[in-house]
């Protein structure tokens, strides 16, 4: 496996019969186990035999995850798929992180900025971190305004350099300044 894509985290152990709390990753938390076999960084597999809703994660039971000892074991493990593994039947404005990360990004007038290299969700909406060779990397909103072109195929996003933060808009650069503002 060559593409691999982290769906879940594995966290404490759930009762006596080998159960864990699994956070994960997938657009449905209950079709962890469709996916089929789902892999850790060290060559292990693990199969979904049974899950179920809890809160804010789903409990698990692993085939061959018997006892709570072993499921304590396995507390921090993440859990991955192989790319192939996932739908491409994505709406228009759907993409997975996987497939943004290492495109290049430039300007709408062509300008090179960089390269995705994260995508990150602080709370307050998506962030491509974008890497230029020898700078240090900038974060871009990722939304429409901000990031009007998306190719994938094509390898490449283009940004509008006001609205992704990379310029100040001259219209209030130039505002004359109010009580208050810093």
């Amino acid at each position: 496996m060559t593409n691999l894509i982290q769906v879940a985290v594995i966290g404490a152990a759930h009762g006596i019969k080998g159960e864990v709390r699994v956070k994960t990753f997938t657009d449905d938390p209950l079709a962890i186990g469709d996916y089929g076999p789902l892999h850790t960084e060290d060559g292990r597999s693990f199969t979904v035999a049974q899950v179920r809703p809890s809160k804010e994660v789903v409990i698990v039971r692993f085939k061959g995850v018997e006892t709570r000892n072993d499921a304590e074991a396995l507390n921090g493990t993440t859990l991955f798929v192989d790319r192939s593994k996932l739908p491409d039947d994505l709406e228009e404005d759907e993409f997975y992180h996987v497939d943004l990360i290492g495109l290049a990004v430039e300007t709408d007038a062509g300008e090179a900025v960089g390269t995705i290299v994260a995508v990150h969700d602080f709370g307050a909406g998506e962030m491509l971190e974008v890497k230029a060779r020898g700078e240090k990397p900038v974060l871009i909103p990722f939304t429409r305004a901000a990031v009007p072109v998306i190719d994938i195929k094509g390898g490449i996003i283009r940004v509008e350099p006001v609205a992704a933060g990379l310029v100040e808009d001259e219209d209030e650069k130039n505002a004359p300044r109010e009580e208050g503002d810093h």
